[in-house]
């Protein structure tokens, strides 16, 4: 996965140009910063930065921590995000902060989490937190010939796509679509006031950290 982005980096954000997606990207990107005001902001996987650029205007301060070197040289490259802090680091082993944060954001990053590593993210990701944190994750919604589509699927349940890049490389990439149920049943036992929003092609979740 880490190559892959690294690979899609600096193509990585015509994703953002697909002419159906316009309505509900500029719904998302007015209704993202509304989650975040004043917050001190743990992102995961930020990528390019493209969402820290909504919210890095409200928030109080935000840490972007993504794998790829590659995408968070475009990250720190928009004017807009003169203000937040990079790091290059581990999802699964994320480092401990000095006060905890007071909200998380992961975007188009929990499809991409092995169903059996979910639970250990999540954990993960609480430690970094104060109670009552608000944490929110964004993602693709599948949307039969819009989507990718999903060719394979191994003995745990977790879903492939086949994706090609500009150079002609192909790469096999893990893509889960959970739902609402699933995201509920993953947070019971740490959070509350869980909340699934949906788009046409996109879905968040929130929850607040007991």
């Amino acid at each position: 996965m880490k190559e892959y982005y690294a690979a899609r980096a600096k193509e990585y954000d015509q994703i953002y140009a697909k002419p159906e997606r316009q309505t509900d990207l500029r719904l998302i990107e007015q209704w993202l910063p509304s989650r975040f005001e004043a917050a001190r902001i743990f992102e995961i996987a930020c990528g390019t930065g493209y969402w820290t650029q909504f919210f890095a205007r409200v928030a109080n301060s935000v840490l972007g921590v993504d794998a790829s070197a590659e995408t968070l040289q475009i990250a720190q490259a928009r004017p807009t995000n003169e203000s937040v802090q990079w790091l290059v680091g581990d999802a699964y082993a994320l480092p401990s902060p000095l006060e905890p944060y007071d909200a998380a954001f992961a975007g188009f990053w929990f499809s991409h989490v092995p169903l059996a590593r979910q639970q250990e993210f999540l954990l993960g990701l609480n430690k970094t937190l104060k109670p009552g944190a608000r944490v929110v994750m964004l993602d693709n919604l599948y949307v039969e010939g819009n989507s990718t589509p999903l060719t394979e699927t191994d003995p745990e349940g977790n879903t492939y796509q086949l994706r090609k890049l500009a150079d002609g490389s192909s790469h096999r990439v893990l893509k889960n679509y959970p739902n609402e149920f699933d995201l509920c049943d993953l947070v019971a036992p740490f959070g509350e006031q869980a909340t699934y929003t949906t788009w046409q092609y996109f879905w968040a979740f929130e929850y607040t950290l007991r």
